[in-house]
């Protein structure tokens, strides 16, 4: 789960933003403690809880004292619009750049995206 080449921490806040994201943790729902995550990943619980606390500072988890760390109300719709926007940026300007250089249309890039080798 843990690669090399970026932060844990960052892996970590990006794991916890998957499982919100794919229903594994639903809004109101507890996020496993750091403690658990370091234990989990064999990782310092500072280095988790920098993970976690990235996410607290955006909004997406919420602390309830003495309980734990839960995702906020709409911290899945906020993620998925924030996602759904990097992939534009990261994946289809640079596609549709590479493909006008080409000479390759919208309409053939829509062609080829439904074919069903893709």
């Amino acid at each position: 789960m843990i690669e090399d080449g970026r932060p844990i921490f960052v892996q970590i806040a990006e794991q916890i933003e998957n499982d919100i994201i794919d229903g594994s943790l639903p809004e109101e729902g507890q996020v496993p403690s750091t403690n658990e995550f370091a234990a989990f990943h064999r990782i310092n619980p500072a280095t988790a809880g920098r993970g976690v606390n990235v996410l607290v500072e955006n909004g997406t988890l919420y602390k309830k004292r003495g309980i734990g760390m839960f995702v906020s109300p709409g911290a899945r719709e906020r993620l998925l619009a924030a996602r759904r926007d990097m992939f534009e940026k990261q994946y289809l300007r640079p596609l549709i750049a590479e493909a006008a250089k080409l000479g390759i249309t919208r309409d053939q890039i829509a062609k080829l995206l439904q074919k069903d080798e893709v």
